[in-house]
């Protein structure tokens, strides 16, 4: 039997041992300190500021181009220092040519909807491009916000990200929304748990801002034209609830089957916002949610809610983002670097919010059905 080797040395530290141990000492206890596989490593003392400590420490040492990482080891807490790996810097063309590819795949599906509605009412919609750019501002709105919500969230904890990819993609929605690369961990419980919460909120004021401003301007239409047809069609989405309470207490549509709400183009956006926002909460992997549930609970608790969500899904008719949920929640999620402090009790509450959020976006299948920006028979609602 061959005997185990030792791990690959990490990349030489330029920095002194003796600068980096006075460093250490000064936001920590050391009890021990000494050079293991070519890394400083020390066993510190438990106390009651260990994470601002840290966050002070993490501060000082990637200026130097190094990073702290603090674990516990067999009851003990070990601190390593090791350089910081490079960040390979992206091409921003990528960044603007995708955007560009995305204005105009949201520009074809939000003039497709809205020449069937100038085909239709041609005194509601006489340009079916202005509701195609209509369309179209609102739904890269929605998720530039959401995703520079992330951005500046990972330069506030000094976490390596790109700007936002926009991601091309085929009517109904246009686009399969935006991501951004973080290319570094976050320092702590609190800064992942803030990664994971500022894209969803601000992303979700936004699409709830398009989507009340996309009610008031639609049209309840007391009598249905005769061309409109009214058989029951598939539906194109599930709809959550409050999206439905927000036509019924704005537009106030009287009972009956008589009536038909043609709706403005802003609100398919506002509906696509939620639905993506919905998805980003599902507590799987490195999603948004899955970056709150990892701080919050331990690996079991994470595998049924993982599994819980996966399920809902599936019976909410999200056949493939069910089967796209189960092969990220498959990757294991990264430690952030210090993954012994615990998260703070405001992030702790904060989750109601999170939660409060992810009910209001969950699209529930209902018996509306859509036609372009159509509601069928107002009955249904």
């Amino acid at each position: 039997m061959e005997p185990e080797s030792a791990p690959p040395p990490p990349p030489t530290i330029t920095l002194p041992y003796e600068q980096i141990y006075e460093m250490v000492t000064a936001e920590f206890s050391v009890e021990e300190g000494f050079i293991e596989y070519n890394t400083p490593t020390f066993y510190v003392k438990r106390q009651p500021n260990l994470k601002q400590a840290f966050v002070r420490l993490y501060g000082k040492l990637n200026d130097k181009q190094l990073v702290p990482i603090l674990r516990e080891r067999a009851d003990r807490i070990v601190l390593h220092v090791v350089s910081k790996p490079p960040v390979k810097r992206g091409n921003p063309m990528v960044n603007i040519a995708l955007f560009i590819a995305t204005v105009i795949t949201t520009l074809i599906t939000g003039y497709l909807f809205s020449s069937d509605d100038a085909a239709l009412f041609p005194e509601l919609m006489p340009d079916p491009w202005i509701g195609a750019v209509m369309f179209s501002v609102a739904v890269m709105s929605i998720f530039l916000t959401h995703e520079m919500g992330h951005k500046l969230m990972s330069d506030r904890h000094k976490v390596e990200a790109t700007y936002p990819y926009f991601i091309p993609g085929l009517p109904p929605f246009g686009t399969f929304g935006a991501v951004i690369q973080q290319k570094s961990l976050p320092p702590n419980k609190d800064s992942l748990f803030d990664l994971g919460i500022s894209g969803p909120i601000i992303g979700f004021v936004v699409t709830a801002i398009v989507t009340i401003i996309g009610i008031r301007l639609s049209v309840l239409l007391q009598e249905v034209p005769p061309d409109i047809p009214l058989s029951p069609l598939p539906e194109l989405f599930g709809v959550p609830l409050p999206f439905l309470f927000g036509i019924i207490l704005i537009l106030s549509p009287p009972a009956g089957s008589g009536s038909i709400i043609w709706l403005h183009p802003l609100v398919r956006a506002g509906l696509i916002g939620m639905i993506v926002t919905m998805l980003n909460l599902m507590p799987i992997g490195q999603l948004d949610g899955g970056h709150i549930v990892h701080v919050l609970f331990n690996e079991k608790v994470k595998v049924a809610l993982a599994l819980l969500a996966i399920l809902a899904l599936v019976l909410t008719g999200y056949w493939f983002m069910a089967l796209l949920a189960f092969l990220i929640a498959r990757i294991r999620h990264p430690e952030p670097l210090d993954s012994v402090s615990k998260l703070s009790t405001s992030r702790k509450l904060a989750t109601v919010f999170v939660v409060i959020i992810m009910v209001l976006s969950f699209a529930i299948l209902t018996p509306v059905f859509f036609y372009a920006h159509i509601f069928q028979t107002v009955s249904n609602v």
